[in-house]
């Protein structure tokens, strides 16, 4: 799937705008990025490695739902390459917390093992990219949307970029087992969540709306 590679709009936007929450001067320029940041460039580097190291083993013999059975780690990062890419997001926690937002849900990955491994703040926004899989679908799927305004500016970022890449796929390619119908009923269901979320990233939510609109027009 072909990602787009346009400069977005919140390229030249301050720390402290796309990170609300940050405090004051605890952010520096990433060298060569255009408007990105680091907080610890060496540090956060090794977050990330570590969470892809993780995500891959966990993940290695799952597989996409797509005809051609993709990997199901090029998901989680794709979901990060996103971030980077499009959202201009460059923390290490965020972006780890992108590479595992499915090992606690889909994988032998507990919570516990997230917070020891990769702290506390990754930690917080895996959690709030997990369902409960104990509960039926719609009720998961309902408590989405319930609680979509209330998670930190970082766990939107993952579950922003989380939706517009599955919402990417299935314009790319219908699942198996899927019509145009449960395609359509996706669709609805991502832009209650996504409603829901505005103001956390002019790129992602502008993608989003579009691919949406494109799915619903169908």
């Amino acid at each position: 799937m072909s990602e787009g590679n346009e400069e977005s709009s919140t390229s030249n936007e301050s720390p402290s705008k796309l990170y609300p929450d940050l405090p004051e001067g605890t952010w520096k320029k990433g060298d060569g990025e255009k408007g990105g940041f680091m907080l610890n460039s060496c540090e956060d580097m090794a977050l990330v490695i570590k969470a892809a190291d993780l995500a891959a083993r966990r993940h290695r013999f799952q597989k996409r739902k797509d005809v051609r059975q993709t990997p199901y780690i090029n998901h989680p990062i794709g979901v990060a390459y996103i971030l980077t890419n499009e959202a201009k997001v460059y923390d290490g926690a965020t972006l780890a917390a992108a590479i595992l937002h499915d090992t606690v849900e889909d994988t032998k990955t507990t919570f516990e093992e997230i917070q020891q491994e990769f702290g506390q703040e990754v930690y917080d926004i895996v959690k709030g990219c997990t369902d409960d899989k104990s509960l039926p679908k719609d009720t998961r799927k309902q408590l989405q949307i319930d609680h979509a305004a209330e998670h930190s500016h970082k766990t939107k970022l993952v579950k922003l970029a989380d939706k517009l890449y599955n919402l990417r796929d299935l314009e790319r390619a219908t699942p198996i087992g899927w019509d145009k119908r449960r395609v359509k009923e996706y669709a609805e269901w991502a832009r209650q969540v996504v409603s829901r979320m505005k103001g956390t990233n002019e790129a992602l939510e502008m993608a989003l709306d579009d691919i949406i609109n494109r799915l619903l027009s169908k």
